[in-house]
């Protein structure tokens, strides 16, 4: 098993949390299972410790990581799908790893859709969950509050390559 009890965590979903217990369950009577117990925020989720664990959990990067990562954030976005079903899946595909550059990518990516066109509920349901999880980490990390992660996600969105 490749995380401890107290150690913080990425969810690939829900963002930071910390592994408060590491469980056996049984399923059907078979064998049991060890789970990650990962406190998020005021959910608790459960996260099989098994092959897939590192699609599914992963430890924050690096402060300096990070602050490449946060580079992207003002590069040049790639242009999404107008279908909104599409786009949809598209977003959601790119999530699935929880990384912190495919939520900058995805934060990018929609907000430069929004000065085009309007967003559907279910990129506005996308950006707040993409926000929600990055902005988790970027407090872990850096050491800073939601606001002030808040306002440098803002200025970095707006911000012009020059």
């Amino acid at each position: 098993m490749d995380f401890h009890v107290d150690d913080w965590v990425i969810h690939c979903t829900h963002g930071l949390g910390r592994i408060t217990a590491i469980e056996d369950r049984t399923f059907d009577k078979h064998a049991a299972v060890p789970y990650y117990v990962v406190q998020v925020s005021d959910l608790t989720i459960w996260v099989s410790a098994d092959e897939k664990q590192n699609q599914r959990l992963r430890l924050p990067v690096s402060e300096a990581e990070f602050r490449t990562t946060l580079a992207i954030l003002s590069s040049p976005a790639e242009t999404l799908s107008s279908d909104r079903r599409q786009r949809n899946l598209d977003l959601l595909t790119r999530l699935e790893d929880g990384r912190a550059e495919s939520l900058c990518r995805v934060i990018r990516d929609l907000a430069a859709y929004r000065h085009a066109r309007t967003w559907n509920e279910y990129d506005n349901n996308l950006m707040r969950r993409a926000q929600k999880a990055l902005l988790g980490e970027w407090c872990f990390i850096l050491s800073v509050t939601p606001h002030d992660a808040e306002i440098e996600l803002q200025r970095l969105l707006t911000r012009k390559e020059g």
